[in-house]
């Protein structure tokens, strides 16, 4: 199989705003994910979400905003980058946002998008705090403020993790949370998510993968969290921590980690994670080599595993 380029080019970025573009504001099908405490709650999608109603779920339309961000950032004369100016100034305006954050103050929706969404929510945020033009981040900041406030509330509270590969995973909220402590400058959160993640992963010790992969899994719950440790940790505590959580990689083992995963049919929502799963684990085993001492012998099959993955196509 050829060698596939990493980079991100204008062409394929061009690509990915357009998918995005065609999905964040089609309001149906939607897979509602918020309590209804009576009638009185039952509302159309756009009447609920009045910004993130597209995109099937409300976490996949946040982050198909912070995609359209991401890609305006990085190539803002890209010919969709109107088009996604123009979906910004419509959607994100004080009212709308507002009405988002009218749903997270209702009672009974105290757990809505925990973790998954939240972690989205913040990394949108900090994508839009990166942007010359910081009105959008200004606009969203109510949203924000609410989120950090839940993690801030539910952090302290939550005596275990939940180390699944799907949205519930702790790890992987905590390391999008992490990017958006650093962007706005707020220590204080930044301290907060560093001593979670070490009073739930600190103590782990030759992890064995075990149960990796299930069915419809996008993340790798060993990989992501020790991505989640590599952010979050001093580089020299993670060295120190990463060598015991596996350390047989050198071996290249747990196995399963370096085994690309077989997608049996994209067409069912659920089986067709496993694409998620490859591309993930490509990019966690990416930024964990990174992380590497110059000439460590890891740093060879982790970068080869990482393409391994992201080449890979179902053969079923």
């Amino acid at each position: 199989m050829a060698a596939m380029t990493t980079e991100l080019d204008v062409a394929t970025a061009e690509r990915f705003a357009r998918i995005a573009l065609g999905h964040v504001e089609r309001e149906y099908p939607h897979k509602p994910g918020h309590v209804l405490a009576s009638a009185s709650d039952v509302h159309s999608p756009r009447e609920s979400h009045p910004v993130f109603f597209g995109s099937f779920d409300w976490h996949s339309c946040v982050h198909g905003y912070w995609m359209l961000a991401r890609l305006l950032n990085r190539f803002p004369a890209m010919r969709a980058a109107d088009d996604i100016r123009a979906l910004f100034i419509r959607q994100l305006t004080p009212g709308k946002v507002a009405g988002e954050c009218a749903l997270f103050e209702r009672p009974m929706n105290r757990g809505f998008e925990r973790p998954y969404g939240w972690g989205w929510l913040l990394k949108l945020a900090a994508e839009l705090e990166l942007a010359d033009d910081r009105r959008f981040a200004n606009t969203l900041q109510p949203l924000t403020n609410r989120i950090v406030a839940r993690f801030r509330d539910f952090l302290p509270l939550a005596a275990y993790p939940v180390r699944v590969g799907t949205h519930f995973n702790t790890a992987f909220a905590l390391r999008l949370a992490a990017d958006y402590a650093d962007t706005a400058g707020d220590g204080t959160f930044r301290r907060l998510l560093r001593d979670t993640a070490q009073r739930w992963y600190g103590e782990d010790c030759d992890c064995p993968a075990w149960g990796e992969p299930s069915g419809d899994d996008f993340l790798s719950s060993t990989l992501i969290e020790a991505e989640c440790m590599r952010r979050l940790l001093p580089a020299g505590d993670f060295s120190i921590w990463f060598d015991c959580f596996l350390p047989r990689l050198a071996a290249e083992r747990p196995a399963n980690l370096f085994t690309p995963v077989a997608v049996g049919d994209r067409s069912d929502g659920k089986i067709a994670h496993l694409d998620g799963l490859n591309l993930s684990r490509a990019w966690c085993w990416r930024s964990l080599a990174k992380s590497l001492p110059t000439g460590d012998p890891r740093y060879h099959s982790m970068s080869v595993i990482a393409e391994r993955h992201s080449q890979r196509r179902s053969r079923m």
